[in-house]
């Protein structure tokens, strides 16, 4: 099952070039003033209200699977703020992480 998650950006044309231009996501203009970004099947969507009431927390890392991440570590790196680097991981998968433009942290990986 897909699944799209709704996330709160402080700036929407930040979360734009950072998604679109550093990353290379699909990201389109939705409906109601939100941002949708799309890369390998996942969709995040990005809004500057607050539907919540207040600003929420958000403690997780949200991961994407992509077809070849040594490629795309390679594309990535020296343009995003690392947190944890490319490398082989104890459960099986290949991947690193970031941390978005909006504090996000963000994983992709490749199964091994």
């Amino acid at each position: 099952m897909p699944l799209t998650v709704l996330l709160h950006a402080q700036d929407l044309g930040a979360a734009r070039q950072f998604y679109q231009s550093v990353l290379g996501f699909d990201v389109r203009e939705t409906a109601e003033g939100t941002l949708t970004v799309t890369q390998s099947g996942g969709t995040l969507i990005f809004t500057s209200s607050h539907p919540w009431g207040t600003s929420p927390g958000f403690s997780g890392t949200l991961y994407f699977t992509v077809p070849n991440v040594d490629d795309y570590f390679a594309l990535v790196q020296d343009k995003v703020d690392v947190v944890w680097t490319l490398q082989d991981m104890p459960y099986g998968s290949r991947e690193f992480g970031i941390r978005d433009c909006n504090g996000y942290h963000l994983a992709f990986q490749q199964q091994a």
